[in-house]
């Protein structure tokens, strides 16, 4: 109130100033329930500067869809991945343009349907690996195991190389890329950047240590000549026809995309993993139901990829999960060209666009009692009667998330794995809140204690 009222004080000019900075202070102590309060507001759009730039929340689904869909030519990714290519380099997530389109199509066959059945193949193997170092009753972070996990899946699907012997270390070094999410979004990061300070060194040496490990996998592959069947074989094997010269990709592009997909590949669906196991937790009813699904379609037998259909449930679970919890809470979008609305506004240069994915995943225009975790609102029925732009987790248009056929097959048949066995208890005392970085993490991690079952047999 004593801010709002010495504002009100101020000169025009020095208001939008002081305001701008209060917005920036707001966003950044709280971001969710910040976007949440220009939720209630119930406007489409929510036109505001925050810190040095225009910013412009969307709410409408129709302008939501003619920012990702229908005017993609005219806007850039925000500038978080912007800021995100020191460590990343020019990787499919933060390529633009005409190079964005010819790293998807080089990228684009290791996601095709026939590979997706060896990736399944690999996920039930790592996570039944997994499974049997769990211990009746002990206490894991299932945050930090669910991190593991999807590094040693990815590693195998799509590099085929162990991740055991360097988890721990490409784990940090992802973690602490993860981590400087905040410190890079600050306005005059372009020149903190050159100082000397503790953060800084801490971005170099994550670089530094990613780098000797991607590029050691590159060098032996080319040294071996052997195609392995996956993504990295078919990196260093393709040619791009469409492009003028039928250029290969060089070792520092090959090193872009294995690492943006390394931590593509595998932090978003530790994530989602760990928020659904969290839910589980605290939403009986809706576990069993859960647990009877896979006790009659598994019974004592592992999983495979033509279970995934008889899996219905369990997808429906993680559907849900996604919505309360999506890892990619909002998509920001930097404005190239003037962009009319349907909504009537009008974006200029140089502004940011905002979806606020998690918001609008909350809406109870789409999800009556938004707050309920009910997998029934991702049944076939009810998914149809929903608008498309309702539910976004892997984004939508041309730069939509390349592997969402990947990630829900590993999502399914991972925790179909993992239940057969085992159910996870929330440890006591432990703190449940979300934390709003590159990903939505669970922000003092998940403890649970692993509690062994039995399936029941399936019926004859």
């Amino acid at each position: 109130m004593l801010i709002d009222a010495a504002l009100g004080l101020l000169p025009a000019s020095v208001k939008q100033h002081a305001q701008a900075w209060q917005n920036f202070a707001s966003l950044r102590s709280d971001r969710l329930r910040f976007m949440e309060r220009l939720a209630a507001r119930g406007e489409p759009v929510v036109e505001l500067p925050i810190s040095l730039y225009h910013v412009y929340v969307l709410f409408d689904l129709d302008d939501i869809k003619e920012i990702l869909v229908n005017q993609t030519r005219k806007v850039h990714k925000g500038m978080g991945l912007e800021r995100a290519k020191e460590v990343l380099g020019e990787g499919l997530l933060t390529a633009e343009g005409d190079a964005h389109l010819r790293q998807r199509r080089l990228v684009q066959p290791a996601f095709h349907k026939q590979r997706l059945r060896g990736y399944g193949s690999a996920m039930i193997d790592c996570t039944t690996q997994y499974r049997s170092e769990l211990q009746d009753g002990e206490l894991r972070d299932m945050h930090t195991e669910m991190m593991r996990l999807t590094l040693r899946i990815v590693g195998r699907t799509l590099f085929d190389v162990d991740t055991s012997a360097d988890a721990d270390e490409i784990g940090q070094c992802l973690h602490n890329f993860v981590q400087s999410f905040n410190f890079t979004m600050l306005p005059f990061y372009p020149l903190l950047r050159h100082l000397p300070l503790p953060q800084v060194r801490r971005i170099h040496a994550t670089r530094a240590a990613l780098d000797r490990y991607i590029y050691r996998i590159i060098d032996e592959r080319r040294k071996s000549g052997r195609d392995h069947g996956d993504l990295l074989s078919m990196l260093i094997a393709a040619t791009d026809q469409e492009s003028e010269g039928a250029t290969t990709l060089s070792d520092t592009q090959l090193r872009d995309e294995c690492l943006t997909l390394l931590l593509a590949g595998h932090e978003t669906t530790a994530n989602a993993l760990t928020w659904t196991l969290f839910l589980l937790s605290q939403h009986p009813a809706v576990e069993q139901r859960l647990l009877g699904e896979i006790d009659s379609v598994l019974g004592d037998r592992l999983p495979t990829i033509d279970d995934l259909p008889r899996l219905s449930y369990c997808e429906q679970v993680v559907a849900e999960s996604l919505r309360l919890y999506p890892p990619a809470y909002a998509i920001a979008r930097r404005v190239l060209e003037p962009i009319d609305l349907p909504s009537g506004h009008r974006l200029q240069p140089g502004s940011l666009a905002i979806v606020p994915i998690r918001v609008i995943h909350r809406l109870p225009t789409f999800y009556p009692d938004p707050e309920r975790f009910d997998p029934e609102r991702f049944t076939a029925e009810a998914k149809a009667r929903r608008p498309r732009f309702a539910y976004l987790p892997f984004s939508h248009g041309p730069r939509n998330c390349i592997g969402e056929h990947f990630a829900w097959m590993e999502a399914v048949l991972v925790l179909a794995t993992l239940l057969q066995r085992v159910q996870f208890r929330l440890a006591p005392g432990q703190v449940v809140e979300p934390d709003p970085l590159i990903t939505l993490r669970a922000r003092y991690g998940m403890r649970m204690r692993v509690c062994a079952r039995r399936p029941r047999p399936q019926a004859s």
